[in-house]
């Protein structure tokens, strides 16, 4: 935590000359393939990614590794889908947020006011949830209070942001997943030692819960959840601005193809192991989840059973980590919709000049301010954290899946179909979510994207065609 301040503060005083806001934003647009993956893959990769997550799996089975591998495609297909043609557009445009794209591709700043107020609320939802996370985590590892953890871990991390925008984040979140990765060989290393093996554990597991081998288990993992899941984690994450974003921060095209590779490793090495690990405790915990408080307890018992307490501290670095990356990049992001995307655009709207001096103090306020904020929610914890951030994905997806994929790709897209798009279908989920409702069972990611993608078109067969001039510049004519 130390060095993650330090990397903001060596940041901050070294920053290179230029846009304050492009560089605070993003970066300078110079970040190389690696960095640019493992900054991707730490946001992408929360903390109910090490802990929610692999309780889950402890509960279900192999079965959730199956649902859960879907993922393993994320980076590739964020960067892969979006990452040129978002990367080309910004520079035209000289674009810093992924609302700046959306405000020049149909000129509503309606609609990108409405962007900047959906990121901020989901994101704030998911953030609280890694606060959660990670405090619970602390709390259970280490004998301290939860308390204790959100200050110690919560208030660094919105520190280093504040300090050093979002090249600070990029450096912190390239360490955070090197020591996640080392976090997970060390963890799993020693729960199949405690456990006799991988043998022994199967052949416990195979006597005592032996659905946990069947990919539905037994009925906790239907059909319908898989397809819910793989679009939830899987397609759908393509629309993310957190990872989006990221496709105006890079440097070239040879970082781009390097960040596609390195980061599908490393998502998949990650992801499939720390599932994995979750099924394997079954070798050192005999409990069931409901025994050591619910799923999201699974994994920090699993550390203080398995490991010697010498090294119980360099364990609980890694999901501590994917805590404080997904909570970085997520700030910054709903930072830069809050004052590049609506008081700096207002403030040159009405021609007052912003000074340079002014806009850093306030960037980096409005970022400890928004950090503060989900630190005051977090300290009155909810259950099941991966639940909530499942919730914020749907509702990010719902909103800006259709609204960037067809204003990216789609001459014919218009205002009125995206502002359709992206309140009634946000608003549809939601509603979903909060009665219950499921066709067919599915969850409502399902019924909000549909819902999404129906109003799109609607709004786009009734609406009127944007000018030429704004078709022109995003879907320049050949010959």
């Amino acid at each position: 935590m130390a060095l993650m301040v330090a990397i903001g503060l060596f940041v901050r005083r070294r920053a290179a000359h230029g846009s304050f806001v492009a560089q605070y934003f993003i970066g300078g647009r110079d970040l190389g393939g690696f960095v640019l993956a493992m900054t991707t893959v730490a946001t992408y990769s929360s903390v109910s990614s090490f802990v929610g997550g692999p309780g889950m799996a402890f509960s279900v089975g192999f079965g959730w590794v199956y649902m859960a591998v879907v993922q393993v495609t994320a980076i590739f297909l964020v960067l892969g889908v979006f990452g040129k043609r978002v990367a080309l557009l910004a520079r035209r445009f000289d674009a810093v947020t992924v609302v700046d794209l959306i405000r020049a591709r149909y000129g509503s700043d309606t609609l990108a006011a409405l962007s900047a107020f959906v990121i901020v609320l989901f994101f704030c939802g998911t953030m609280a949830a890694q606060f959660v996370g990670g405090a619970n985590l602390f709390a259970t590892v280490t004998g301290y209070s939860y308390g204790t953890g959100l200050v110690l871990f919560g208030l660094v991390v919105v520190l280093y942001t504040a300090i050093g925008g979002f090249r600070a984040v990029a450096f912190t979140d390239t360490c955070c997943a090197l020591v996640m990765m080392a976090g997970i060989v060390l963890l799993l290393s020693y729960v199949l030692h405690a456990g006799g093996g991988f043998s022994a554990i199967l052949a416990h597991i195979r006597a005592a819960h032996p659905a946990m081998l069947t990919p539905l288990a037994d009925g906790n993992m239907p059909v319908g959840l898989y397809f819910t899941q793989w679009l939830l984690v899987g397609i759908c994450t393509v629309a993310l601005p957190q990872s989006v974003v990221r496709g105006i921060s890079y440097k070239d095209t040879h970082s781009l193809h390097r960040a596609m590779l390195i980061g599908t490793f490393v998502i998949g090495f990650m992801n499939i192991g720390v599932n994995f690990t979750g099924i394997l405790a079954h070798g050192v915990l005999t409990g069931t989840p409901a025994d050591y408080g619910g799923v999201d307890f699974v994994i920090p018992q699993a550390i203080v059973h398995a490991l010697p307490p010498a090294l119980v501290g360099f364990a609980i670095v890694g999901p501590l980590a994917a805590s404080i990356s997904t909570i970085s990049g997520l700030l910054i992001v709903a930072a830069s919709a809050l004052v590049k995307d609506v008081f700096l655009h207002h403030a040159k709207k009405s021609g007052r000049e912003v000074k340079p001096r002014t806009l850093r103090r306030l960037s980096t306020l409005v970022t400890a301010g928004l950090g503060t904020l989900v630190f005051l929610i977090a300290l009155t914890p909810p259950s099941l954290i991966w639940l909530i951030n499942m919730f914020a994905f749907g509702g990010l997806e719902t909103a800006f899946f259709w609204v960037l994929l067809f204003g990216l790709y789609w001459r014919r897209a218009n205002r009125l179909g995206a502002l359709f798009s992206m309140a009634g279908g946000t608003a549809v989920y939601c509603a979903a979510q909060y009665f219950g409702l499921k066709v067919a069972g599915l969850h409502p990611i399902v019924t909000g994207i549909t819902a999404s993608l129906f109003l799109f078109l609607l709004g786009t067969f009734l609406g009127k065609q944007e000018g030429e001039q704004n078709r022109f510049l995003f879907f320049p004519k050949k010959g």
